[in-house]
């Protein structure tokens, strides 16, 4: 596994809501939950926080260490184990294929194979391609199940193309999950649950693309995948999105109010609004979480004391930063970074 290189402020941020799931097998069986976390360089305490988020780079650890621990990438939510390394041995199926679409189609035989209670079947019909996932007779299952199935599937053909392949929608047949608004950004604003069935729906264009991907670009993406997905393929073209890559150029105490935000995007301040929530986010929830992203860059990556780090976000004080940190993350900002040292 590659080095965890990435800083929070680039690669973003991942819900508590994601580990809480990812826990769920590991729990089931019997292994050491917090000893894996502690290994993540996750404190344990984050998951009575349900704000907390963590950086993409200890969730990809995590990950790993979840599928180590299990010998099973799919964390135990098929009654066959996806064994550790099956992931890489689907990369090799499909790094030769000449277009997306023959990609795809062996992908999804390559994971029918492995497991027994979920089939993927891609249909395509006229400008929209389909995946829809087929299943055992019963309840649905958790989100997290359809979830990593789909972004599996999802980032790799992203990954083959060379950029992000916009979904349409999304559709799952199991309740809304808490963190919902997590999912919006990995798939679609366009996002349902509750529905008869599980898929996911993009331009059809996309299964005639050429694979770019060969064998040594494989061996570079194959040191953080498929963890990486969370945050590497996230919807860039969205509002919010958008926003969040304006903030980036502008120093958070000079970051514009929102009727400001609005004239600048050529927006009424009503219509920005009612966009922002047919994505699922507000202005403050943007900057919120932006500012969460910056400040566990800040306390991985450097020096500057907790003081300094709050006047860079834009804090009037110290103490409004500690206790907006700790509602962020369930913990105070020198705890967080002594949690890291420890690690």
């Amino acid at each position: 596994m590659a080095p965890m290189r990435e800083r929070a402020s680039d690669k973003g941020t991942i819900s508590i809501g994601f580990v809480q799931e990812a826990l769920v097998g590991v729990r089931e069986r019997g292994f050491d939950a917090h000893a894996l976390l502690n290994r993540a360089g996750i404190s344990p305490e984050l998951l009575n926080a349900p704000q907390a988020r963590v950086s993409s780079a200890h969730f990809g650890l995590l990950w790993h260490l979840i599928a180590e621990a299990m010998d099973d990438e799919f964390f135990g939510m098929d009654s066959h184990p996806m064994k550790a390394g099956s992931f890489t041995l689907l990369c090799h199926s499909v790094v030769h294929c000449d277009t997306l679409e023959r990609a795809l189609r062996r992908a999804l035989r390559f994971l029918r194979v492995i497991l027994d209670d979920m089939e993927g079947v891609l249909a395509r019909d006229e400008d929209t391609a389909r995946v829809t996932l087929r299943e055992r007779p019963g309840e649905p299952r958790r989100a997290f199940a359809y979830g990593t199935f789909l972004i599996m599937l999802h980032g790799l053909a992203c990954w083959l193309v060379g950029r992000r392949i916009p979904l349409d929608w999304a559709s799952f047949r199991c309740a809304e999950p808490d963190f919902s608004p997590e999912w919006r950004v990995l798939f679609s604003p366009e996002l349902r649950f509750g529905e008869a069935e599980t898929a996911i729906a993009f331009p059809a264009e996309f299964l005639d693309m050429a694979n770019v991907q060969n064998e040594r670009t494989m061996k570079v993406f194959l040191r953080s995948a498929p963890a990486n997905f969370l945050v590497k393929y996230r919807n860039s073209d969205g509002l919010v999105a958008r926003i969040r890559r304006q903030l980036r150029h502008i120093p958070p105490g000079a970051w514009p109010d929102f009727e400001t935000l609005a004239r600048q995007l050529h927006f009424s301040a009503s219509t920005l609004r009612r966009h922002l929530i047919d994505e699922g986010q507000s202005y403050q929830s943007i900057k919120d979480a932006l500012r969460l992203d910056l400040a566990i860059s800040q306390l991985c990556h450097s020096d500057k004391s907790v003081e300094g780090i709050a006047l860079d976000l834009g804090f009037a004080e110290a103490s409004a930063f500690h206790r907006a940190f700790k509602k962020w993350t369930g913990t105070r900002p020198g705890e967080y970074r002594r949690a890291l040292a420890g690690q």
